[in-house]
């Protein structure tokens, strides 16, 4: 198959401008595209135990090309290591290596990563430029665009943290084919959540071309990337500190955090959102404003995605008690983001405890 061709997403919010790159191949020219947009002899590297030694070498080795020396910070993989204090050493590392408020600090990895990375970057000398490498789909199509940064604590997700725009993102889809099914699933379903809220015709192409997606084909994950990029820097655009309209992408969120929260991340992220948007088209059609076809479209592109629509094991209770405790809570009231059709959704506080509960229920069967 011959290579993809590269797309360039432009993202344009207050006081920070920069692209969105997509192609595959794009890793080893990192330390060329970073010379390009930024003057330093030296450049950090945070990354985990499980994509550092896939992934870091050849980042540095690009940058070392480029005249950049690497300064590389590891930290354990997995959400619960998304702390302060497996924080603690990443700053000792880029501190002891004298870095400078003009240098800039890397982001190699998922979501996890890209998080902590940004927080990092905010807060370190009061500041410092940063660059998103998402090597998971989930991370390229979803965390590494906007500039939300943060680290779990032991009351919720991502309780802690800034906005902190990256001056830029540069994008492998390449590094998928290394990427553990069940990962590349849950990158799905951050892709069918920007087509819901904001793309009806995109939908509509997900539900006949998904399996193409699963069989890793760069050409289309090229393209779906970009896609997904652009639909969510639209949104980032209009609203950079979630003020308003950014909280549409928020859609299954509300279930979905709950459901992580109360499984002790039990379940991945990508597998929280589906079993959140579930949940949250359900209850769309409890309410009248959703029609029952659309849900089932919805439930059934989400099922063929690999992701789960049903067998939640936790107590009712327990996952919309974890919802008071979500980001979205205002003056005590829960804000679901609701679809009234596919494309379109609109923001509701005034959801009854007993559709709320009977949408969680509705996740067991």
């Amino acid at each position: 198959m011959a290579e993809a061709s590269a797309k360039v997403v432009p993202v344009n919010v207050e006081g920070a401008r920069y692209e969105i790159t997509v192609r595959p191949g794009l890793l080893s020219d990192v330390g060329s595209i970073l010379a390009s947009i930024a003057r330093t002899k030296r450049a950090g590297i945070i990354t985990d135990s499980r994509v550092g030694p896939r992934y870091a070498q050849a980042v540095a080795d690009s940058l070392r090309s480029a005249g950049i020396e690497p300064v590389i910070a590891t930290i354990p993989a997995g959400e619960d290591h998304k702390t302060l204090s497996d924080m603690s050493p990443v700053y000792d590392v880029l501190l002891s290596a004298r870095i400078e408020r003009s240098t800039p600090i890397l982001a190699l990895g998922g979501g996890v990563i890209g998080d902590m990375t940004g927080f990092v970057a905010a807060t370190i000398l009061r500041g410092v430029p940063f660059v998103q490498i998402p090597t998971t789909l989930l991370a390229m199509v979803d965390a590494s665009v906007g500039g939300k940064t943060g680290i779990n604590h032991a009351v919720g997700k991502n309780l802690i943290g800034a906005f902190h725009q990256p001056v830029a993102v540069l994008i492998d889809p390449a590094v998928l084919r290394t990427l553990p099914p069940r990962e590349l699933r849950g990158g799905l379903a951050e892709c069918i959540k920007h087509d819901i809220v904001r793309d009806a015709e995109g939908f509509a192409r997900l539900e006949r071309e998904i399996d193409r997606a699963l069989a890793l084909d760069l050409d289309y994950l090229t393209d779906l990337i970009a896609h997904n990029v652009a639909i969510k820097a639209r949104v980032v655009e209009a609203d950079p500190f979630e003020h308003g309209e950014r909280a549409h992408l928020n859609f299954g969120h509300t279930f979905g955090h709950a459901i992580e929260t109360a499984s002790h991340y039990g379940y991945s992220h990508g597998e929280c959102v589906a079993l959140g948007m579930v949940a949250v088209s359900r209850m769309a059609v409890d309410l009248g404003m959703l029609d029952k076809q659309s849900c089932d479209r919805i439930v059934e592109v989400i099922r063929n995605a690999g992701l789960p629509t049903s067998g939640l094991k936790l107590a009712t209770k327990d996952v919309v008690d974890a919802m008071i405790f979500d980001k979205k809570v205002r003056a005590g009231k829960v804000h679901f983001v609701l679809p009234d059709r596919l494309g379109h959704v609109v923001i509701r506080d005034d959801a009854p405890v007993e559709k709320v509960t009977a949408a969680v229920e509705s996740l067991k069967g």
